[in-house]
């Protein structure tokens, strides 16, 4: 592998790393929701909205090699990462409840059910957008 190529491959690791973990975390949301039968709360909604388009957005940039993917996901991850943090906020009591989004026909956005193997589901949608969002500021120049 010639330098060009080695330093096309290093530009694009940071892209790569983000669609994984866009993939894995849209994965997880459908088997949550789909095989599990968890009921997402509308906080979750709200973070499906931005993590879903992400997996797409990121896969479809990994194949035309294209760096200014982040000029459209970095919103997306932003937001989903700050209502992320939001929704960890209530759910480990830091902000007060009585201005929780939920409904009393849908679940509750603190409910003790919102753990996959005993992680909170908040934190992990926190951290999977924390991790979009900084391989995405990490990745270099446009590749050719």
């Amino acid at each position: 592998m010639d330098d060009r190529n080695a330093a096309a491959l290093s530009a694009g690791m940071p892209l790569y790393a983000a669609w994984l973990v866009a993939m894995a975390a849209t994965l997880g949301a459908l088997f949550i929701g789909e095989v599990l039968g968890q009921m997402p709360c509308v906080l979750c909604w709200y973070q499906r909205i931005a993590m879903f388009p992400l997996a797409l957005i990121l896969g479809i940039a990994c194949l035309q090699g294209d760096s200014a993917v982040r000029t459209y996901a970095l919103p997306l991850s932003i937001t989903g990462g700050a209502i992320a943090l939001w929704h960890s906020g209530l759910y480990f009591g830091l902000v007060p409840q009585r201005v929780a989004p939920c409904v009393k026909d849908g679940p509750s956005c603190t409910d003790a059910a919102m753990t996959i193997a005993g992680l909170p589901i908040p934190i992990l949608s926190l951290v999977a957008f924390a991790a979009i969002t900084l391989a995405l500021a990490l990745m270099k120049g446009s590749r050719t």
